[in-house]
């Protein structure tokens, strides 16, 4: 039985994958140094980043989710 948290994925299904990594990494950096602020998940709610982001979606600075 395979492991179900690291499934292997086929060549095609890989690749797709990591453009999709790659178009959202560079998205996200653009995001930042224009200064709009992105929307990220934490894996129980989503919350903001950035200096214009909206304060109901900003994390209490004491919780770490890295």
């Amino acid at each position: 039985m395979s492991d179900p948290t690291n499934p292997t994925l086929s060549p095609d299904t890989q690749a797709m994958l990591d453009c999709l990594r790659q178009v959202v990494s560079k998205t996200l950096e653009r995001k930042r140094r224009v200064g709009q602020y992105s929307v990220e998940w934490t894996g129980k709610a989503p919350f903001a980043v950035g200096d214009d982001a909206p304060e109901s979606l900003q994390l209490p600075q004491q919780y770490d989710y890295e």
